[in-house]
């Protein structure tokens, strides 16, 4: 089938598919609502725009499985024709007419038929392999996007507690001003650190926003849905014992659509040069047709229909003897086309392998990272805390208090930071070996 005629066929089953495959859920307009990752992930494998369109590719692969299928039937044809013809010499009008039914057959034609019904069967199932290929990126993107916004979330708790403790300790100081027992600078300096913290807060609010309305055009929710995601109770550790890279790399191989692809790919190739070969071989068809006719101005009548009766039935064997080059070029050609089916799965296995190794890394550089930051920020939080019983006894610098509240800060965003990165890096590394992304 052409590039043209299959892109024909898609915009024929997208028209008269729409009103299952439609990109957006109009039931959802106006709706508000809060889902989790099982729920996102499930919703865009159904309505996501890519997956659908290489739906329909898999709907276009079957017709034509059971186009080659069909191929090895007899056709049926029939043929009528008519005719009425002004005879000169006040002789008038006479009639005659023909009437026929013709059917032929394929006998044999080099295996070429059952070589395309073997192909197109791989064909359909490839692109089933390939909707399970597009599946697997979006679901990565959508945990990306997820994880995202739970680390937004839980900033949000985080920097909503120092500005609800910043406004209790400038409070606090205000009443000391007030009877005199602190300086106006330290005041000043804990009121701008109040506000330091409120636009820091607004900062992550308005981040949150952002990575919901990606996720929302990810899963390609209405405009006017209220979307937000559920916060598991809990999240699974940062700590693990990942699998080793070769085991991973194995199971990938193994098990990963892409690869298999690859393999279908070469063997679907290699139909190819079969069908190609054909060319070399003899054809044999049978066919045969009944057919009559009559004429008015003949004698007999309708009775002409018998006399003129006829069967007839034959088979047609072509040879191919001279072809100018033209099958060998189309058996070379599918045999270049076997080669670069073979690269093309040998690159996917090192695009694969190395995807998987970068994932081993980013793991274990995430470990290393979230190890280190705990033990920053649970010195960092005591320290802080020292400083803030301090400064409410009125026994603390506000500078020294500043300086060990900025450090705790620093020290927590890394922290949460290092925690959810450790998280996607573990979920992504998983999911090369076949677990299930789940939070």
């Amino acid at each position: 089938m052409s590039l043209n005629t299959k892109c024909l066929t898609l915009l024929l089953l997208s028209f008269f598919s729409g009103y299952k495959l439609r990109a957006q859920d109009s039931t959802l307009v106006g709706t508000t609502i809060k889902w989790d990752l099982s729920q996102c992930i499930t919703y865009a494998k159904k309505n996501n725009i890519q997956i659908n369109s290489l739906r329909l590719s898999m709907q276009t692969s079957r017709q034509e499985l059971e186009l080659a299928r069909a191929a090895k039937l007899p056709d049926l044809s029939a043929s009528a024709s008519q005719d009425f013809i002004h005879q000169g010499g006040g002789q008038g009008f006479s009639a005659s007419g023909n009437y026929g039914v013709s059917s032929s057959v394929t006998l044999y034609k080099g295996n070429y038929l059952n070589n395309t019904i073997s192909q197109r069967n791989l064909q359909l199932q490839s692109a089933n392999l390939s909707i399970l290929q597009q599946e697997n990126d979006i679901v990565l993107q959508i945990t990306q996007a997820y994880l995202a916004i739970l680390l937004d979330k839980e900033n949000i708790i985080y920097n909503t507690d120092l500005v609800n403790t910043t406004t209790a300790q400038v409070k606090l100081e205000q009443q000391r001003y007030d009877v005199g027992s602190v300086a106006r600078k330290d005041l000043i300096q804990l009121q701008a650190q109040q506000a330091a913290d409120q636009y820091m807060l607004v900062n992550i609010q308005n981040t949150q926003r952002g990575d919901l309305l990606t996720l929302k055009q990810l899963l390609i929710l209405p405009s006017d849905v209220n979307f937000d995601i559920v916060k598991p109770d809990t999240i699974a550790s940062a700590q693990t014992n990942a699998t080793s890279l070769r085991d991973v790399q194995d199971i990938a191989f193994k098990t990963r659509p892409e690869i298999k692809n690859g393999e279908l790919g070469v063997k679907i190739a290699q139909y190819d040069v079969s069908k190609a070969n054909a060319g070399y071989k003899p054809s044999l068809i049978a066919g045969g047709s009944i057919g009559s006719g009559y004429n008015s101005s003949g004698v007999g009548g309708f009775n002409q229909f018998n006399n003129n009766f006829n069967q007839q039935v034959g088979v047609t064997l072509a040879v191919p003897i001279f072809t100018k080059r033209v099958v060998r070029t189309q058996v070379e050609e599918a045999k270049i086309a076997v080669e670069q089916s073979k690269l093309n799965l040998q690159n996917t296995k090192i695009v694969l392998s190395g995807s998987v190794e970068r994932a081993f890394i980013n793991l274990k550089n995430a470990q290393a990272q979230y190890e280190a930051a705990e033990v920053q920020y649970n010195f960092s939080k005591e320290s802080y805390r020292i400083a803030s019983e301090q400064l409410k006894v009125g026994v603390a610098n506000t500078v020294d208090f500043l300086l060990q509240k900025n450090l705790y800060v620093q020290s927590q965003q890394a922290f949460v930071q290092a925690k959810y990165n450790v998280i996607l890096s573990l979920k992504i590394y998983d999911f090369y070996r076949g677990v299930p992304i789940t939070l």
